[in-house]
């Protein structure tokens, strides 16, 4: 997974499904492509957007971890951006 292109929360934040075509997400730093999945139509999943970091949120979910593996991870979250 190391070799997956880095990008900024700023980055991942354009990819909401509104500003543009990509639908991502974030969850403990790997960013997944959500766009096939019917329940993120527009970017929006239940109280949830798209184009934000969602492993807080996880806790509240009907659903464990185990959803992102049928997602693609894209890239990830660079390190820095957790900082800033």
């Amino acid at each position: 997974m190391s070799s997956l292109p880095e990008y900024t929360l700023q980055q991942l934040a354009s990819r909401n499904g509104q500003d543009r075509d990509e639908i991502w997400v974030a969850y403990k730093g790997v960013i997944y492509d959500v766009k096939k999945s019917r329940l993120w139509r527009n970017g929006r999943h239940y109280e949830h957007w798209a184009g934000q970091d969602l492993t807080a949120e996880l806790k509240d979910a009907p659903h464990n971890a185990n959803v992102f593996d049928k997602f693609e991870a894209v890239g990830l979250v660079k390190a820095s951006a957790y900082r800033e």
